[in-house]
């Protein structure tokens, strides 16, 4: 993610002083997002960086080869909403 980060800001022809200005945050915020040792990324700082490289954010679970051990759900469950018996005026 770290090296993603880098080269679409690197793509936008933005330093990271640039990208910080951008986001209203400091340099040393941006480097550390762009560190592959970091790990302290929050998803409404990755939408914000996205928005600021014309780029969008996605994430995938999948699920994990010649994984063993405790699960906890192993079939879909399909989600229904309540939905109100009473009715609007």
């Amino acid at each position: 993610m770290a090296l993603q980060i880098a080269a679409l800001r690197q793509q936008a022809g933005l330093s990271q002083k640039d990208l910080a200005k951008v986001l209203k945050t400091s340099q040393q915020q941006i480097s550390r997002l762009e560190s592959p040792c970091y790990e302290g990324h929050s998803l409404s700082t990755l939408r914000r960086v996205a928005e600021a490289l014309n780029a969008r954010v996605r994430i995938l679970f999948e699920r994990a080869e010649n994984e063993t051990g405790p699960r906890v759900a192993d079939t879909t469950v399909s989600y229904h909403p309540k939905r109100s018996t009473s009715k609007r005026t």
